[in-house]
């Protein structure tokens, strides 16, 4: 945890702050140019370095880097490279929250910014998981339909039409993410308990109810991924940890 965050936690304890308030403070800058992030961003990137990195991270990530269909652990398979490289950086600096992936994202454990750039060069060119976790609600129920609308009213500008997302804007690819997994996340940033959330995406999701929310996941959780970016089949083994 960083001095600002300690300085943050201290005030809280006291009822000096309100939690929204630190959280805000938190994000006013939820992506400033610079640090580690901005190194690794520049750094060519070794693959070979990248896959032995990522024996780390395959613990919780699978060596598919499919994760696990109850959200626990989110596939990052074919996710944006800006994408991970960001999320690492947070981790990393103390601006994003995640105690269970905290030791294993450090120096220590994964190297510096190299070893960033390496392994989210590799992960980014895994093949995806051809059945990922989806919500309850098929297409052609009034679910399924609230949810896609809601996804286009509000989420298309950022995400894309088909949840492709933005490498150069580092907004997340959804497409062929875990149901339970977004899920989570999504209520984690409307609630403002993801420190390093888009502000903006904050205040578009802030209205939504728990129904909504469900509804909406459940529609990107649907949406078809290109083949191309897909494995051959949901029992594909990565060759490189066969």
């Amino acid at each position: 945890m960083n001095l600002k965050r300690l300085y943050q936690t201290g005030l809280l304890a006291l009822g000096l702050i309100t939690a929204s308030t630190a959280f805000a403070a938190d994000i006013v800058e939820w992506n400033k140019a610079g640090g580690e992030e901005e190194e690794a961003l520049k750094l060519k990137p070794d693959l070979e370095n990248g896959m032995e990195v990522f024996e780390v991270c395959s613990a919780c990530h699978l060596t598919e880097g499919w994760g696990v269909e109850n959200g626990t652990f989110p596939q990052i398979a074919g996710q944006h490279r800006e994408v991970l490289i960001k999320q690492l950086a947070d981790i990393r600096a103390g601006n994003r929250d995640n105690p269970t992936m905290y030791p294993f994202a450090l120096p220590e454990s994964i190297g510096d910014a190299q070893a960033l750039s390496d392994v989210t060069a590799y992960i980014a060119k895994l093949p995806m998981n051809p059945e990922n976790g989806k919500g309850p609600w098929e297409k052609g129920t009034p679910e399924y339909a609230k949810g896609e609308k809601l996804y286009k009213d509000n989420c298309v500008k950022c995400h894309g039409k088909h949840g492709e997302g933005n490498a150069k804007k580092f907004y997340p690819r959804l497409e062929g993410q875990h149901y339970a997994y977004m899920l989570r996340q999504f209520e984690w940033i409307r609630d403002g308990k993801r420190r390093n959330a888009n502000p903006e995406m904050m205040k578009q999701i802030k209205s939504f109810t728990d129904e909504e929310e469900k509804m909406v996941i459940n529609y990107v959780s649907r949406i078809p991924v290109d083949p191309k970016d897909l494995a051959p089949s949901k029992d594909w083994v990565n060759p490189d940890f066969d």
